[in-house]
């Protein structure tokens, strides 16, 4: 064999290996457009699979951690890698657009799910945990287990990762309580409907998330989740380690809200009773009127984890909204809480005094007293007006009446 023949043989031998990541013996296994369908795709077996780029330097430092998790699951399922450089179709097929990106190949082949977790051995052995749990769960009828929260009723609790904990969590001015779980766990399993419905009930005031500690590991091993579940209360504003609060409340949806909005009700000011519209209306001097307005603060200190609005107007200021709330019907000072979002309404038929506001509100916030429609179903715009000034009211000139006209000793004849 001539020295020139050697050289292209060896040219060819150190191009094929540079395209290669895995080894011929190695665990794992490599998987090519001529294959793929065959063992991945029609196969009843879960598999594990990176794409790759040989020049790529993450998927260079990935190659132990990812031979390491093959050899652990040796017998339990496959690991294979494409090199999407060489197959680029393959890549194409599902989306690839980075390196090196991991697939799971379960119950539904021709959706695979992303793996996001760490790119350690036993990260990839969690996530193959999982999906092996979920193939096992379908084959009996079952529900798979994904993220534990897929159900309908679960619509308002966020999927969590780690590759998206710090922008919604972390950089939002937003409150989080979030749950570290395991999808095999049973206290998890009991926790998420509660969980479910503490989300609903919450929403709008603080956001209620959940990430698989199974698979997301980077996270839940900076917070230091230990058991599950785990749960974390994130404050508003800028966050860091040291804001971070455990959760220690009970396990149902009335305890989550409870232990949240009094968790909330430590953060926040006592509201402001700003004068726009629809609360309270009074016809008083100045000194009644303030009596009033420092009972209403007192009660938006009390009821501050209500995140109430808390507004006033002056009597006949804004006569359409006082029509559709029928306010002025019992006198003044008047009273209405208002749901703008079921467009309903109660009126304080009690005493304007702090023990008979408190009585008033401390039954709406249980779900009793009793309400009545917005009249047109929507409310009324509000009418600019000029602020109060602090001082007392004047009444209206009245004009003099002239009586020496008039004779009062006669009497008008029938």
């Amino acid at each position: 064999m001539s020295t020139n023949l050697l050289r292209i043989i060896e040219v060819v031998l150190l191009i094929s290996n540079c395209w290669a990541l895995y080894p011929a013996n190695s665990n794992v296994i490599e998987l090519t457009p001529a294959n793929f369908d065959k063992l991945v795709i029609n196969s009843d077996e879960v598999w594990i699979v990176e794409f790759f780029a040989p020049w790529c330097g993450h998927c260079q430092q990935l190659v132990p951690e990812y031979q390491k998790a093959a050899n652990a699951l040796k017998g339990v399922l496959k690991v294979g890698a494409v090199n999407v450089e060489q197959y680029n179709a393959l890549g194409g097929r599902y989306g690839v657009r980075g390196f090196p990106t991991i697939k799971i190949f379960d119950t539904n082949k021709n959706k695979p799910d992303d793996y996001n977790g760490q790119r350690t051995a036993q990260g990839l052995v969690d996530a193959a945990i999982s999906a092996i749990r979920n193939k096992v769960n379908a084959n009996l009828g079952g529900k798979t287990e994904g993220s534990g929260f897929k159900s309908s009723d679960s619509k308002d609790v966020i999927e969590l990762t780690d590759g998206n904990f710090d922008k919604l969590v972390l950089q939002s001015e937003d409150i989080w309580l979030v749950e570290f779980f395991a999808p095999w766990c049973g206290h998890c399993k009991n926790l998420a409907p509660h969980w479910a419905q503490a989300a609903t009930a919450l929403k709008g005031k603080v956001k209620l998330g959940a990430l698989d500690a199974t698979v997301h590991t980077m996270k839940a091993s900076k917070y230091g989740v230990q058991g599950y579940p785990t749960i974390k209360y994130f404050p508003a504003g800028k966050k860091d380690s040291d804001s971070v609060v455990d959760y220690d409340g009970g396990r149902t949806s009335g305890d989550i809200i409870k232990w949240t909005l009094e968790k909330l009700a430590e953060s926040i000011p006592a509201p402001e009773i700003t004068q726009i519209l629809d609360d309270a209306s009074f016809k008083e001097n100045s000194h009644c009127r303030n009596a009033y307005l420092n009972i209403l603060k007192d009660m938006g200190e009390k009821y501050k984890k209500n995140m109430w609005g808390w507004t006033w107007s002056e009597a006949g200021a804004q006569s359409v909204l006082e029509n559709a709330l029928d306010i002025g019907g019992f006198g003044y000072p008047a009273m209405a809480v208002v749901s703008v979002k079921k467009m309903k309404y109660s009126l304080l038929r009690g005493a304007f005094s702090k023990d008979g506001i408190n009585e008033f509100l401390r039954d709406l916030s249980y779900g009793r007293g009793n309400t009545a429609s917005v009249k047109g179903a929507e409310l009324p715009k509000v009418v600019k007006t000029k602020p109060w000034d602090g001082k007392d009211g004047e009444l209206p000139i009245e004009e003099d009446i002239d009586l020496s006209d008039i004779d009062l000793d006669e009497k008008d004849e029938l």
